[in-house]
């Protein structure tokens, strides 16, 4: 159920103007942005820092943004912002149908993932969402794999998704229209070691 409803068009000079900050050109806002805007001077305050976990300027690459994001929002069980991600992304970084399901219900050791770097990322996502900390044999495999600066946007970007997953769980933010859902992606999915007990499927009264 929507909890706080969205601002809807025709928008004010001011709220018209802050969506166009949040989105490309020509472009609808998405509902969350929608939902950001009933609080204007923290919709503003958000953007930059928004706006830069999604830019070039991120020490990270598209592929390893995205799997940090779509996991950690998979571990918070926040089904719009995964879904607004996956819809987005997951073609774009070439995240197969597999570990498009490992990413959402598996973990780090799904036959899926062939690359230890991908591995990684799923490891300090759960490690941070877990335990809000990494400890020292995982960060010794990540300081291996990754520069320091890496490291900062990798805890800094999971930390962000947590608080976007908090807003939209709690606000009771729709799906878009069309968007994946956790469902989606678990059919024919079986892990290879059980799945993360926080990850369970949204089951929306709305």
């Amino acid at each position: 159920m929507t909890r706080i409803q969205p601002a809807s068009p025709p928008y004010s000079a001011d709220t018209g103007a802050q969506l166009a900050t949040m989105m490309p050109p020509g472009v609808e806002p998405i509902l969350l942005f929608r939902t950001f805007v009933k609080n204007l001077p923290m919709a503003s305050a958000m953007g930059s820092w928004g706006s830069y976990e999604l830019s070039s300027k991120l020490s990270l690459s598209m592929r390893d943004r995205e799997i940090l994001i779509d996991r950690t929002c998979a571990r918070c069980s926040c089904e719009y912002e995964w879904g607004v991600h996956i819809a987005f992304f997951a073609e774009r970084i070439r995240l197969s149908p597999e570990q498009i399901a490992s990413i959402t219900h598996g973990n780090a050791e799904d036959a899926c993932w062939t690359d230890q770097r991908d591995r990684l990322l799923i490891r300090a996502a759960d490690s941070l969402h877990d335990d809000a900390t990494i400890d020292d044999v995982l960060h010794g495999q990540l300081i291996a794999e990754f520069a320091e600066d890496e490291l900062l946007d990798i805890y800094m970007l999971c930390g962000w998704y947590h608080a976007i997953s908090y807003a939209a769980n709690a606000a009771g933010v729709d799906l878009e229209p069309g968007a994946p859902t956790f469902a989606d992606s678990r059919r024919s999915f079986q892990p290879a070691h059980g799945r993360p007990k926080a990850i369970q499927p949204v089951h929306r009264s709305m």
